[in-house]
C-alpha cells in the first residue's frame, strides 16, 4: 500500500449513494465501499427522491454521492429538501453529482442547488475515493471538462439568464421535452430513460401543461426556440 493510500485508509468519510439503478449502486459499494482500505463507509442508499430525502435525514452523512436523474423530481429536488442540511454549522451534508450526463445544463443546475462537485461515471474508483474525501474536507470537485461549464455560467457577464420557464420542469420532464423535440417516439424515449411509456405520457403531460402547449409539434417549436434540441 503506497503512503497516500495509507493516509486515505487512516480517514474516514460515511456517504449515502443515490441512484436510480441497483446495479450501479452495488458496483459502487464493490468498488469504494471496501472501509479498510479506502476509508468510506456506505450508510445508506437510494433510488429516487423522497428515499434520498429519508435516508440522508436518518444517517446525516458527510458526503452524498448524487445522481442528477432521478425519479420524484431529479438531483435538484434533493438538494432542495436537504437544504438545511447542507447549511447546518456543525457537520453539513455535502454534495457530489456522480452522473452519467455531462450536460452543461444539468451540471450547472446540481451547482447551483448546492452540490460541491460533478464528476462522471466514467471516473476511477481511485478517483471517486479522492473526490470524496475532498469534498468533505469542502473542497470543490470536477471533472476536468466540467469545470469550465461553472466557469462559464458564474463568471461571465454573457451568461444567459435564469429561463424561468424551464425551470418550471424537472430534470426528467427536461429529457423527455429534449428527446420530443428530436422527433424520438413514446417506445424510444422509454427505452432511452429506462421508463415505461405510460411514464413518458406522464411527463410529456405535465411539461405541455406547465409551458401551457398544446401538443408536441408547439413543444418542439419551443424547445427550438431555445436551443434545447
Amino acid at each position: 500500500m503506497t503512503e497516500a493510500a495509507e493516509q486515505t485508509a487512516e480517514r474516514r468519510v460515511r456517504v449515502v449513494l443515490v441512484d436510480d439503478h441497483r446495479m450501479f449502486r452495488t458496483g459502487v459499494q464493490a468498488e469504494i465501499g471496501e472501509t479498510e482500505r479506502t476509508g468510506v463507509e456506505v450508510v445508506g442508499e437510494a433510488a429516487d427522491v423522497d428515499q434520498a430525502v429519508t435516508v440522508i435525514t436518518a444517517t446525516r452523512p458527510e458526503v452524498v454521492l448524487l445522481d442528477v436523474h432521478l425519479p420524484g423530481g431529479g438531483g435538484v429536488e434533493v438538494l432542495r429538501r436537504c437544504a438545511a442540511l447542507m447549511a447546518a454549522v456543525e457537520n453539513p451534508v455535502r454534495f457530489l453529482a456522480l452522473s452519467v450526463s455531462d450536460a452543461a445544463e444539468d451540471v450547472i443546475g446540481v451547482i447551483r442547488g448546492g452540490a460541491r462537485g460533478y464528476v462522471t461515471k466514467t471516473i476511477t474508483g481511485t478517483d471517486l475515493v479522492d473526490s470524496i474525501f475532498r469534498v468533505q474536507d469542502g473542497d470543490a470537485v470536477f471533472s476536468p471538462r466540467l469545470a469550465g461549464f461553472v466557469l462559464d455560467a458564474f463568471a461571465s457577464t454573457d451568461a444567459p439568464p435564469v429561463d424561468e420557464d424551464l425551470d418550471r420542469l424537472t430534470q426528467r420532464e427536461r429529457e423527455v421535452l429534449r428527446l420530443i423535440a428530436r422527433g424520438y417516439a413514446y417506445k424510444e424515449i422509454a427505452r432511452q430513460l429506462f421508463i415505461s411509456v405510460k411514464t413518458v405520457e406522464s411527463h410529456v403531460s405535465a411539461v405541455l401543461r406547465k409551458l401551457q402547449l398544446s401538443n408536441r409539434h408547439e413543444l418542439t417549436r419551443w424547445a427550438t426556440a431555445r436551443r434545447l434540441v
